[in-house]
């Protein structure tokens, strides 16, 4: 009945990023000026727009990787866009306004 709220894509809650730094593929697909204010130390800058036009030259199909904004909304479109065209990409929902966690530079 409303299948237009199933979402396509597996989330996980800003809050439980901290167990995984270091040890997963985290994408920064905020555009460099907000990425001044400050990232995750082990997060690659990828522009959303970048990311979604060349996939290819920044991913690899065999690979998971977790993607993160400043809300979790561009996060949530980039995942559903990527996840439809065979990459493993997983939602950071919150973003960076959420996250209060030790691993910020």
């Amino acid at each position: 009945m409303f299948s237009f709220l199933k979402k396509d894509y597996h989330t996980i809650f800003v809050n439980e990023l901290d167990d995984l730094i270091g040890k997963i593929n985290l994408i920064d697909i905020r555009e460099p000026g907000e990425v001044g204010f400050g990232t995750i130390q082990t997060a690659t800058n990828i522009p959303m727009g970048n990311l979604l036009e060349h996939p290819d030259k920044y991913l690899k199909k065999d690979q998971t990787y977790y993607l993160m904004c400043q809300s979790g909304m561009r996060s949530a479109r980039a995942t559903s866009a990527l996840k439809k065209v065979g990459y493993n990409v997983i939602n950071v929902k919150g973003g960076y306004g959420a996250y209060g966690g030790k691993y910020t530079k």
